[in-house]
C-alpha cells in the first residue's frame, strides 16, 4: 500500500543532509522505486547545493545497500539518482526559503513536502534555533499559501515539545489543553532577535574587548598581531554565542522546557498551526532518535546523537556517573522506525493521516534507565576500550546521583585543573615537561565536556513523561503484512538488550574511533604523521633554529662572541650583571619576539664586522654544532634526500648561521646594517624573521618558486611560530614550549622531542641561555 500510494509522486525533503533526512532519502529511493525527490539544500561556503547533495547525502554509506541492489540488476546508481533526484538551493532560515523563481516552482508543485530540517543541537544559540526550528515550518506554509499550493506537509518535530512534565503525554497540539501556557510565538521571535543585537553590542565594549585580547595572549603568547587578532575575534564571537545559548536555556527552563531545542520546536508547532491556512499538515514527533535497528543496515548512524557522547565518555572513564532516575524511562527509537512512520504518514495523505503521530517506545515498550546502564556497563566490561598507553579502561560501577551533585563534583575538578594550568604556564617548561601542561588542558576539556553533557542531557535522563503512541499503533494496524515487513515502525518489536549490545554499541564504537586494541595511540599516530611529513610529495621543509635544531639561542651566541676575549674575572662580572637583567628581558621576549630582538641586537653596536666574521667561524664549531640536535640535522638531510627544498627561517643573525648554509637551499635570517667604518650599527636592515613575518617569507618563497604552501612542512618550537605552523599543510612542533604543546595536542600535530648528543663540551661559566645587557665595546676588540 505505501509504495503504491507514493508511486509517481514528487516528494520534497528539507534537512536531507541530516541524520533523519539522509535515511529518508535512502529509504524512499530504495523502497518506493517510482517516486521522485526534490531536495532543498543550503549552499555551502565552498560547495553549491548540488555538490553537497552528491558529497554529503548520496555518497553516505547509507546508500551502500541500494548500490548493491542496483548492481544486481545491472542498473547504475548515479544514473538512477540523476533521473530521480533534483536539488534546489534554499534555506529554511530565510524568508521565501531563499529560492529562485524556477526552484520555487519546482518546490511548491511537489505532492508531498517532508520538513525535517532543524537545529538539533541542544545548546544552540536561541536566535538560531528560533529562525530554523520555530520559523522554518511557518516559512514553508507561508510560501505555499502565497502561490495557492496545497501539498501535504509532513513536519518532523519532537516528543519533547511536551516539556518537563510527568505522566502521560498524548498526541495533541502544544496549544491545546494543559500544554498551553499562553506564550505568543511572535513575541518570542522578536525577543530572540533583540538578544542577538544586545549581545553583539555588549561584546564590543572596551572592557570586554580588552578581556578578549588578554585571554588571546594568555592562550597563544607572542604569536604575532594577526594570530592574536584572529583569536581575539574568535573569543568575542564565542562569548556572543555563549550568551545566546544561556539565554535559550534560561528562557526554556523558565517556561517548562528542557532546552532551546524543545522550546523552539514547541513554538514552531504553534506557529505552524496558526499559519498553515488551507495547507494540510501532519506532525511527526520522534523521541530520542538513535542508530538503525535494521534499515539500511543494523547500527547505521550519521553523526553522534544524544546518548553517544555520554556512553563514550563513560567507556573512556571520563564520566564516572550521570544523573538519572533508575526506574525512569529513557525513550529511545531507532531511526529506521522514525523514517518508516514518516513515509507511512505521507502515504496516508491529507485525508487519512493523523494530525499528530508520536514515534516513541516508552508508552508500549519502555527502556528503563537502570536496564540501559546495566547493558552498557556489561558490554564494556566484556569489550573494553583502551587508553593511550594501550591499557584497558575498567568502567566504574554506575550510580544514579542527582544532577546537582554531579555538577558540583565536576565544577570542583574544573577549578583545580584551571589553577594547575596557570601555574604550569608561568614556568619555562619545554619539550616533554611541557607535555604535562598539554595533558592538563586535555583533561580540562574533557571535564568541560562532561559538565556540558550533564547540563544538556541530564534533564532528559530525569524526564518522566510517557509519550503515548495511539495514532502510531492505529496506523500500524491498517498495514498489510507486506508493508509491515518493508516499513516496520512498531516499537513493541524492539528487544532492548539485543539492540543495545549487538546493534547500537558496536556501531557507535566504530564511529567514535576509540581504541579497541592494546596499542599505544601516541606511537601509532606519530608514525603515521611522520610518514606524511616525509612523503616524497612534500615540496618544502622550513625550519626554525633555536630549540628546534640547536639547544641555543641568540643570547648565548652573543655571550660567546662578547666574552671570548675576556679574562676570567671579567667574565664573572659579565655573568653577574646579566643575572640582574633576566626578569625584564624575559618579559620583553614573551610580550613580543620582534621587539625583544631589536632591543637585544643593539648590543652589537660598534662591533667590528671583520672580527665578528672571524669569530663566527669558530662559533659554528664551538657552540652551534656542539649544541645541535642530531635528530634535527638528520631530519634536514632526510628532506633533502627526498628532493624537498630545505629552508631555514630564523631570528638569529646571518653571520651566526652562515656556516649552516650547506644544509639549506635558502636561509632567511636577521641582518644588521653596517657603517662606513666597518662596524655594525646594532639596527636591523628589515623586520626580523619572527611571528607572522616567517609565514609571509615562506609564502613569498613558495610563490616565487611555483610551490604550494599546503605541501610544505614547518618545524618550530614556540607559540610565536603559530603563524608559520598554521600556514603550512604539515606542521611539526619540536620540543614545544607549554602553549605550543597544548595547541599541538589539540590540533593533532606531529610533536618531535629532539635532544643534544651526550658528551659534548660544557662551558666553564653559566653563560648559555642567559639574557644579557650590552657588553662593553672592548669585548669585540
Amino acid at each position: 500500500m505505501i509504495a503504491e500510494a507514493l508511486a509517481g509522486r514528487r516528494i520534497a525533503i528539507t534537512g536531507a543532509t541530516g541524520f533523519v533526512g539522509t535515511a529518508l532519502v535512502e529509504r524512499l529511493l530504495r523502497s518506493v522505486p517510482r517516486c521522485e525527490l526534490v531536495l532543498l539544500v543550503r549552499d555551502g561556503k565552498r560547495s553549491p547545493a548540488a555538490r553537497r547533495t552528491q558529497r554529503e547525502i548520496l555518497a553516505n554509506d547509507a546508500f551502500d545497500r541500494l548500490r548493491d541492489d542496483l548492481a544486481d540488476t545491472n542498473e547504475d546508481f548515479d544514473a538512477m539518482a540523476e533521473r530521480r533526484v533534483t536539488t534546489v538551493a534554499g534555506d529554511v532560515g530565510r524568508d521565501g526559503l531563499g529560492l529562485s523563481e524556477d526552484d520555487r516552482d519546482v518546490f511548491t508543485t511537489c505532492d508531498v513536502i517532508i520538513h525535517s530540517a532543524a537545529t538539533v543541537s541542544f545548546d544552540s544559540p536561541l536566535d538560531g534555533a528560533v529562525e530554523t526550528n520555530l520559523l522554518g515550518p511557518t516559512r514553508i506554509v507561508q510560501l505555499l499559501n502565497a502561490v495557492d499550493a496545497t501539498p501535504h506537509v509532513v513536519a518532523v518535530s519532537t516528543c519533547y515539545v511536551a516539556g518537563n512534565r510527568r505522566g502521560n503525554a498524548p498526541e495533541q497540539l502544544v496549544s491545546a489543553g494543559p500544554f498551553d501556557i499562553g506564550l505568543d510565538w511572535r513575541t518570542e521571535v522578536a525577543a530572540a532577535r533583540r538578544m542577538r543585537s544586545d549581545a553583539e553590542a555588549a561584546s564590543r565594549t572596551s572592557d570586554r574587548l580588552t578581556g578578549f585580547a588578554k585571554a588571546a595572549r594568555t592562550e597563544l603568547g607572542a604569536a604575532g598581531a594577526p594570530a592574536l587578532s584572529a583569536k581575539t575575534e574568535q573569543l568575542r564571537q564565542r562569548w556572543v554565542k555563549d550568551q545566546l545559548v544561556e539565554a535559550g536555556r534560561s528562557r526554556a527552563s523558565s517556561v517548562g522546557w528542557p532546552d532551546a531545542y524543545a522550546f523552539t520546536k514547541a513554538l514552531g508547532e504553534q506557529a505552524l498551526t496558526d499559519s498553515k491556512g488551507d495547507v494540510p499538515v501532519s506532525i511527526v514527533r520522534p523521541s530520542i532518535i538513535e542508530s538503525a535497528l535494521a534499515e539500511p543496515r543494523p547500527g547505521w548512524i550519521r553523526g553522534f546523537r544524544m546518548a553517544e557522547p555520554v556512553i563514550i565518555s563513560y567507556a573512556r572513564g571520563l564520566l564516572r556517573e550521570f544523573p538519572g532516575v533508575p526506574e525512569g524511562t529513557v525513550d529511545v527509537i531507532p531511526v529506521d522506525m522514525v523514517v518508516a512512520a514518516i513515509i507511512a504518514v505521507a502515504a496516508l495523505g491529507r485525508e487519512q493521516a493523523p494530525p499528530i503521530v508520536q514515534v516513541a517506545s516508552g508508552g508500549v515498550n519502555p527502556l528503563k534507565y537502570r536496564a540501559l546502564v546495566d547493558n552498557v556497563s556489561g558490554w564494556f566490561g566484556e569489550h573494553p576500550v583502551y587508553d593511550a598507553e594501550g591499557q584497558p579502561i575498567i568502567v566504574p560501577e554506575f550510580s544514579f546521583p542527582g544532577r546537582g551533585r554531579v555538577q558540583r563534583q565536576l565544577r570542583r575538578a574544573q577549578t583545580v585543573i584551571t589553577r594547575a594550568e596557570k601555574v604550569l604556564q608561568a614556568l619555562p617548561l619545554r619539550g616533554r615537561q611541557a607535555e604535562l601542561s598539554a595533558t592538563l588542558e586535555t583533561r580540562r576539556l574533557e571535564v568541560d565536556r562532561a559538565v556540558q553533557y550533564v547540563e544538556l542531557y541530564g534533564l532528559y535522563t530525569e524526564c518522566e513523561a510517557i509519550y503515548q503512541v495511539d495514532n502510531l499503533l492505529d496506523m500500524w494496524e491498517r498495514l498489510d503484512e507486506a508493508d509491515r515487513g518493508r516499513f516496520d515502525f512498531d516499537p513493541r518489536r524492539i528487544d532492548w538488550p539485543t539492540y543495545i549490545r549487538e546493534v547500537h554499541l558496536p556501531s557507535i564504537i566504530q564511529h567514535a574511533r576509540v581504541k579497541t586494541t592494546a596499542t599505544k595511540t601516541s606511537t601509532d599516530r606519530a608514525k603515521r604523521l611522520r610518514r606524511q611529513v616525509l612523503d616524497p610529495k612534500r615540496q618544502v621543509a622550513a625550519f626554525d633554529l633555536e630549540n628546534t635544531l640547536i639547544a641555543s639561542n641568540v643570547v648565548e651566541s652573543y655571550s660567546w662572541l662578547a666574552t671570548r676575549r675576556l679574562n676570567r674575572p671579567e667574565r664573572l662580572r659579565y655573568v653577574a650583571r646579566t643575572l640582574t637583567e633576566i626578569p625584564t628581558l624575559l618579559l620583553l621576549d614573551r610580550a613580543d619576539r620582534t621587539d625583544f630582538l631589536r632591543h637585544f641586537y643593539r648590543r652589537y653596536e660598534d662591533a667590528p664586522v671583520a672580527q665578528i666574521d672571524e669569530d663566527a667561524k669558530e662559533l659554528l664549531t664551538q657552540l652551534i654544532i656542539t649544541k645541535s640536535f642530531p635528530d634535527g640535522i638528520r631530519r634536514v638531510r632526510q628532506h633533502r634526500a627526498l628532493g624537498h627544498r630545505t629552508v631555514l627561517i630564523t631570528g638569529a643573525l646571518d653571520f651566526v648561521v652562515e656556516g649552516l648554509r650547506p644544509l639549506f637551499d635558502e636561509i632567511f635570517a636577521a641582518e644588521m646594517t653596517v657603517r662606513a667604518d666597518g662596524t655594525y650599527s646594532g639596527e636591523m636592515v628589515t623586520v626580523p624573521p619572527t611571528g607572522e613575518t616567517r609565514a609571509q617569507i615562506l609564502a613569498d618563497y613558495c610563490d616565487a618558486e611555483g610551490l604550494r604552501l599546503d605541501e610544505c612542512v614547518a618545524y618550530a618550537d614556540a607559540s610565536s611560530d603559530l603563524p608559520l605552523l598554521e600556514a603550512v599543510g604539515f606542521p611539526v612542533a619540536v620540543n614545544p614550549e607549554t602553549r605550543l604543546a597544548a595547541v599541538a595536542r589539540k590540533r593533532g600535530w606531529l610533536v618531535e622531542h629532539w635532544a643534544k648528543a651526550s658528551g659534548g663540551p660544557r662551558s666553564l661559566l653559566p653563560i648559555g641561555g642567559l639574557l644579557v645587557e650590552r657588553e662593553r665595546n672592548r669585548s669585540f676588540r
